[in-house]
């Protein structure tokens, strides 16, 4: 079931390097994951051990932010991928590219648009909508709702249009 091969294990960790490098921004340990095992570039038991120790060794960090983890490239992770980059199959890299090129927008979505709900009372709920791009906030909103339907409506509502919301509440307070 696993590979020992020490150059298969270093390129799968050289690609991964190649991921993260790729991406620009800060990716969450279960966005990873989807991309990984929705593409089958490898199994997700390897996965977990290769982003733990690339985190040990310091090509990767993570980073807290709300309820998750997010991954991030070190410099000394870019580095040692510029001196190992050819290392990695070309055909890797043209797949990983295709890929990204067309997930690219999905994960930038899912990173930077977020939503969130809590139970403040038994009727009260506070909603948090946020647009957040390269860690800088574009807009944060917090609303105090009735209830839980509501609180789950206007999550889902940001998560599939806050642009077009973001744009339309800018307006309202501009004009």
């Amino acid at each position: 079931m696993f590979n020992n091969n020490p150059q298969q294990l270093a390129e799968d960790k050289l690609l991964l390097l190649y991921i993260f490098d790729c991406i620009e921004f800060p990716i969450s340990n279960s966005q990873i994951t989807q991309f990984i095992l929705e593409n089958d570039i490898m199994n997700y038991f390897m996965l977990q051990q290769y982003l733990g120790e690339l985190k040990n060794s310091r090509f990767i960090i993570e980073k807290p932010k709300d309820n998750e983890h997010m991954y991030i490239i070190t410099d000394k992770g870019k580095k040692t991928l510029s001196y190992f980059v050819d290392r990695i199959p070309k055909s890797q890299i043209k797949k990983i590219d295709d890929l990204l090129n067309i997930q690219r927008e999905k994960l930038i979505k899912n990173t930077q648009v977020q939503a969130d709900y809590i139970k403040l009372k038994d009727e009260e709920y506070l909603v948090k909508l946020d647009v957040v791009e390269k860690d800088i906030p574009i807009i944060n909103l917090k609303l105090s709702v009735a209830n839980n339907k509501q609180a789950k409506q206007i999550c889902k509502k940001w998560r599939e249009n806050a642009p077009n919301l973001y744009g339309q509440i800018i307006n309202l307070l501009i004009e």
